[in-house]
């Protein structure tokens, strides 16, 4: 029978479960990774452990491995190792960088991806966009935070411009990242047993806002560049933490490339992909071609160019990043044998 103290005891660090799992073994979430192994929480304290050796083998698809957000469960031994990822809700990933095609997971078991932008510099539109794309088929909801609204800047003018690109259900919000107050609207998001993760551009304003929702400087911060809004890498790796609103705040280090991996739907683009499917010829090009309903919507002002060009650029990113995927896979599972003639059959080739 399930001990109420210990799932309240574990709703500290997420787990939404109404029973724990059947089996002896010590029951935990992964708040870090770091090169020397992993930092784990029972909901009671947090210590260092070691994988299995079975997650370390070469070759072994990186996504199998502990990642942080997961939960775990660990031997009893005097140095815990952890044994075994418990199934995750959800998974946020994106392609590596480099030329290598792999999959990096970002975090696990999240319920909101915090997508956060300065309203300076650093807002674009088109990023959001692929951030969004990124966040589908994750099993977690995007929210859309523009920080630094306290700026001189047209916030009303931002929200207007970017929610006239985005689906009607996305959630935006325009925030202060040093301000309690204009941050309380994101309790919502982060009550008990939710998790969400924070991702942005170094700059953006990650470390205030995690910051803030601490209600302590745990975090560092430094000051953004006048020439681009950009700022230093101050967290330098992922970790979990819980807030005093009762959720779970997964921080992110900057990033500055957001591969596709070749798996999204782009259903952020569904209005663009059925206007393709008006159009008078199937194979339209959407360029020259009479009866083309991409470009009539164009000239109308129904679709804006730069949505246009975005969904063209993340398009092609995906077909391309697909085709790579595939190749990897037929790469690791190998030529197909050759099967051997039975006696007696002839084969082509033979004299």
């Amino acid at each position: 029978m399930t001990d109420s103290s210990d799932l309240a005891r574990l709703r500290h660090i997420g787990w939404r479960d109404p029973a724990l799992p059947d089996d002896p073994r010590r029951l935990a979430r992964v708040v870090a990774q770091h090169r020397a192994g992993y930092e784990v929480h029972d909901g009671s304290v947090a210590f260092n452990a070691q994988p299995a050796g079975h997650f370390l083998k070469r070759g072994l698809d990186p996504s199998l491995r502990p990642s942080v957000g997961d939960f775990v469960l660990l031997d009893h031994a005097n140095h815990p190792v952890i044994e075994e990822v418990l199934p995750r809700r959800s998974v946020l990933t994106r392609a590596a960088a480099g030329e290598r095609y792999e999959r990096q997971i970002i975090a696990t078991n999240i319920d909101y991806v915090l997508v956060i932008t300065g309203l300076d510099g650093d807002f674009n539109p088109s990023r959001i966009e692929r951030y969004l794309t990124l966040v589908e088929g994750s099993g977690a909801r995007p929210v859309v935070l523009l920080s630094k609204a306290d700026t001189e800047v047209d916030v009303e003018g931002a929200v207007n411009a970017l929610r006239a690109r985005l689906p009607d259900e996305a959630a935006v919000h325009a925030i202060n990242a040093k301000d309690p107050s204009t941050v309380a609207l994101l309790a919502g998001y982060l009550g008990p047993g939710s998790s969400a993760v924070l991702v942005g551009s170094s700059g953006a304003g990650k470390s205030t806002l995690t910051n803030t929702l601490l209600g302590e400087d745990r975090m560092a911060t430094a000051a953004v560049r006048t020439h681009d809004s950009r700022g230093r890498h101050t967290t330098t790796h992922r970790a979990l933490l819980s807030l005093p609103t009762g959720g779970c705040l997964i921080d992110t280090p900057g990033m500055r490339e957001l591969k596709l991996t070749g798996e999204e739907n782009l259903d952020l683009f569904a209005d663009i992909e059925t206007l393709a499917s008006q159009c008078r010829f199937a194979d339209c090009g959407h360029s020259n071609e009479p009866g083309c309903a991409i470009q009539a919507a164009l000239s109308s002002g129904e679709l804006s160019p730069q949505r246009w060009r975005n969904y063209l650029k993340l398009h092609d990113e995906r077909e391309e990043q697909a085709a790579t995927l595939e190749a990897r896979l037929k790469r690791k599972a190998g030529p197909k044998p050759v099967a051997k003639p039975k006696r007696g059959e002839w084969r082509r080739g033979d004299s």
